[in-house]
């Protein structure tokens, strides 16, 4: 599908809101012109217009008749098999890449290992770029970067991340030339923020707050829907909540925070001697976490033992957001979710020891992806909210 230059949602026409309107609609399922007007709030004169120009964009299509007694209505569902979400991820040590239609199914997906701290910015966004032309069947309708930092993410600029031990990165506008897109249809965002975004999407909860564990522990908090970012769009940063007064000197300069127990070198740290094979970073993340979790069915009582401290810590770190945010449910995502067997259990009884400790816990079902996710409907979200970017069709 052919998406149009750079006309921004803000400065969007009513008929353009209308459209808009009309196909966020779609998203749930197919609808009938009637149900569409009333979900809407649209005159029912005014659909059959704004679903021959969705038409005439490929953005819809038929779908048969809706049952029942007396005339027939007829059904219209979303159209986007041939319009391209593209997600890419940047972590410490693997790139990946999502493509999704706007129905959210996945087209394709690929990771490579990498070590993105000893590339540099400008060879690891040329990898990433390589790495999503290889799977682009055609040029994307937005594209959304999940990167583990602090994002300015009106600017679409990572202000700092250790882990990449990037400072400043302008990730969209590099990025635009390398895959051939307007620099406006690349958004840039924290990657727990993406993660509690694909779990609100998911159904999850209305307020989900998103705690990420990998490389470093970070967290995201959408509330109806919306991504809270602060005043600065540095929200979320839980990592840096003091669970340990005598604990260990963080990388920001203070002592006991969350993030120096519960990064995934500290806890396997805590599981396994020096030179144990959990130290070998060959296998990933995810190698590693399988490994964790097939010794604590086993019975081995240091990995036990690491794995139930590390659900205290984020226990007593997360009372704070409970107290402070009052979400409806908190998610474990990241590695923590592979380890939500043992997490949960402790991470709900600090919660309940504290007087506002009433959220509900849960390990996330989109594991290590959802990130990832959270990155393709963001990108969508670009189309969705301006459908006359997509060209209509020519005969």
């Amino acid at each position: 599908m052919a998406v149009t230059g750079t006309r921004r949602a803000g400065s969007a026409s009513p008929r353009t809101a209308n459209l808009a309107a009309v196909l966020r609609a779609l998203r749930t399922g197919p609808l009938s012109r009637t149900q569409l007007a009333a979900r809407c709030g649209i005159a029912k004169s005014a659909v059959p217009g704004l679903l021959a120009e969705l038409a005439e964009r490929g953005l819809v299509r038929p779908a048969g008749v809706l049952p029942g007694n007396g005339r027939p209505s007829r059904l219209v569902e979303l159209h986007g098999e041939d319009a391209y979400a593209l997600a890419l991820g940047i972590e410490a040590d693997r790139l990946s890449v999502l493509v999704t239609d706007l129905s959210g199914r996945v087209l394709a997906e690929r990771a490579e290992a990498v070590d993105v701290a000893a590339l540099g910015l400008q060879r690891t966004l040329d990898e990433l770029g390589r790495l999503a032309h290889s799977v682009l069947p055609g040029p994307p309708v937005g594209v959304a970067i999940s990167v583990p930092g602090l994002v300015d993410s009106a600017a679409a600029v990572l202000r700092f991340a250790p882990a990449l031990r990037w400072r400043d990165a302008e990730i969209a506008g590099l990025m635009a030339a390398r895959l051939a897109v307007p620099v406006d249809a690349i958004a840039v965002d924290n990657d727990a923020n993406l993660g509690a975004f694909a779990e609100s999407v998911a159904g999850t909860g209305t307020e989900v707050f998103y705690l990420g564990g990998g490389t470093a522990v970070g967290g995201g908090f959408v509330s109806g829907g919306t991504i809270l970012r602060g005043a600065r769009g540095f929200a979320g940063e839980v990592g840096h909540i003091a669970v340990d007064p005598s604990g260990e000197r963080c990388t920001c300069g203070r002592t006991g925070c969350l993030e120096t127990k519960a990064n995934l070198a500290a806890v396997l740290r805590a599981a396994a001697a020096p030179g144990d094979p959990l130290h070998d970073p060959a296998p990933g993340v995810e190698g590693r976490v399988a490994l964790l979790e097939d010794r604590i069915r086993r019975g081995d009582q240091r990995a036990q033992t690491a794995v139930h401290e590390l659900g205290v810590a984020l226990g007593i770190a997360l009372s704070t957001v409970v107290d402070v945010l009052d979400p409806d449910v908190v998610v474990l995502g990241g590695y923590f979710a592979a380890l939500g067997e043992w997490l949960v259990e402790p991470v709900r009884v600090e919660l309940a020891a504290r007087p506002l400790g009433q959220a509900r816990v849960v390990a996330s079902g989109l594991g290590l992806q959802a990130p990832l996710r959270g990155a393709a409907h963001l990108a969508a979200e670009r189309l969705f909210a301006n459908p006359t970017l997509a060209e209509e069709a020519t005969v």
